[in-house]
């Protein structure tokens, strides 16, 4: 079934092919020369405008998408893009047609965050439960404790949440802090305002230090390594709104 047509962002003339990451232009060789060259160059945009504009980079990859769909990196910048945006329906799909096409499953914390996100926190527990996620690394793996806590709280069993999150092996700073973070809801649903309290100052403290943001960072799993740095003044100011 053809793909309905999608509005062309534009692509500034310095970003081009050679960008990629030559594994990625590899996979992109199974189309003609001109449409690989075209498709890289969105994929290219849409890993790197995918924290400074979630829709324009959506937008991007819904081309790439349209011109090069049975390619599996470009289904995962698509699957990327709409979860950045909140698409969840096409996130998990896309998800899972990644997993169809090279069988990986590095993106079941991502899926699993998706069930979450439409209201399916049980989903989300299977997932975690999953002969595939034990065969996550480490870190990934850890990404989908974390989530699944997430779905036993939304589930309200705080109990279980806060068990979960204590059985992950913390490896470093970063992944303490993701810990950290996630725990705040946690105690605050168990009563336990002033260990949440003090977890909260730590995190500012910490932020503070890093001049950044504690948050989930999709970026592990991102696209935004394949391509250069593109100067934020590249954004269109105009998002278009659709529906989700």
């Amino acid at each position: 079934m053809q793909r309905p047509s999608v509005e062309v962002p534009e692509i500034p003339d310095e970003v081009s092919f050679g960008q990629l990451d030559r594994e990625v232009r590899q996979r992109l060789r199974t189309l003609s020369k001109d449409n690989a060259e075209d498709v890289g160059r969105h994929l290219i945009m849409a890993g790197a405008l995918i924290e400074l504009d979630p829709e324009l980079a959506y937008r991007h990859a819904q081309v790439a998408l349209q011109r090069g769909g049975r390619v599996d990196v470009v289904r995962e910048a698509n699957a990327l893009a709409a979860y950045a945006t909140g698409r969840f329906t096409e996130a998990l799909r896309e998800f899972r047609t990644v997993r169809r096409l090279n069988g990986s499953h590095e993106y079941l914390p991502l899926m699993a965050d998706c069930e979450r996100g439409l209201g399916r926190p049980e989903r989300a527990i299977d997932l975690a439960r999953s002969d595939d996620a034990a065969t996550l690394p480490a870190s990934a793996r850890a990404e989908l404790e974390i989530v699944a806590a997430g779905a036993r709280l939304d589930l309200g069993d705080a109990e279980a949440a806060l068990v979960a999150l204590r059985r992950i092996t913390v490896t470093d700073d970063e992944l303490r802090a993701r810990v950290d973070e996630a725990s705040v809801p946690v105690l605050r649903a168990l009563g336990r305002d002033a260990d949440a309290d003090e977890i909260e100052s730590r995190l500012a403290t910490a932020e503070g230090d890093d001049d950044g943001e504690v948050e989930f960072d999709v970026t592990v799993y991102d696209v935004a390594e394949l391509a250069v740095p593109v100067d934020e003044r590249q954004q269109t100011d105009e998002v278009k709104e659709e529906d989700r």
